[in-house]
């Protein structure tokens, strides 16, 4: 019987840290951008989670439509609602653990995620002005609990109430008035 030399220890965090500074420090640019073109701006999984959510209560849905400003990702037209389903980086949701500004090109990824922040607010205004509640439901809501997420937006669409936003609160998912103002 022969003996196998033994495999040195594989140090696991020293290993994660070498390919973490590989692809972050060392992605070319080209790939990078190839990368970046693969984020979808439709039927993520968040959103796909509240879709299925909404079904499952009975709720019948349009999807995107072109005719309404900001395209929201989920019209109810019976009830007067659109939903919008928000990602916590890309719509910059402000002292959430899902939101980081990139310390890499950070002055581009400021301006471009503040752009993404005003073209939302602009696109409620117009819809609250034109008679539409609205819904923004986060990412880090649906990430804590999709359940209870779900019910919080189902009781708002048979309420009629105004409009709402759902997010992560500590250890909960709570909802609380939206408020668009004017600036």
């Amino acid at each position: 019987m022969s003996m196998m030399p033994m495999a040195p220890a594989l140090d696991l965090r020293a290993a994660v840290k070498f390919w973490t500074q590989i692809m972050v420090d060392r992605m070319s640019a080209d790939r990078r951008s190839a990368l970046m073109a693969r984020i979808r701006g439709k039927d993520t999984l968040p959103e796909r989670a509240v879709r299925r959510h909404l079904w499952r209560a009975g709720f019948r849905y349009r999807l995107h439509p072109n005719g309404l400003v900001g395209k929201p990702d989920i019209v109810l037209p019976k009830w007067g609602a659109v939903v919008f389903v928000h990602g916590c980086f890309w719509h910059r949701h402000d002292e959430c653990r899902y939101f980081r500004l990139p310390k890499t090109r950070a002055g581009f990824w400021d301006a471009k995620l503040r752009r993404n922040q005003e073209r939302d607010v602009s696109a409620m205004r117009t819809l609250v002005g034109t008679g539409w509640r609205l819904a923004v439901v986060w990412e880090c809501a649906l990430r804590r609990d999709a359940s209870r997420t779900g019910e919080l937006l189902v009781t708002w669409i048979r309420t009629n109430g105004g409009s709402i936003e759902i997010e992560e609160a500590g250890s909960e998912v709570r909802s609380r008035q939206l408020i668009v103002l004017d600036r």
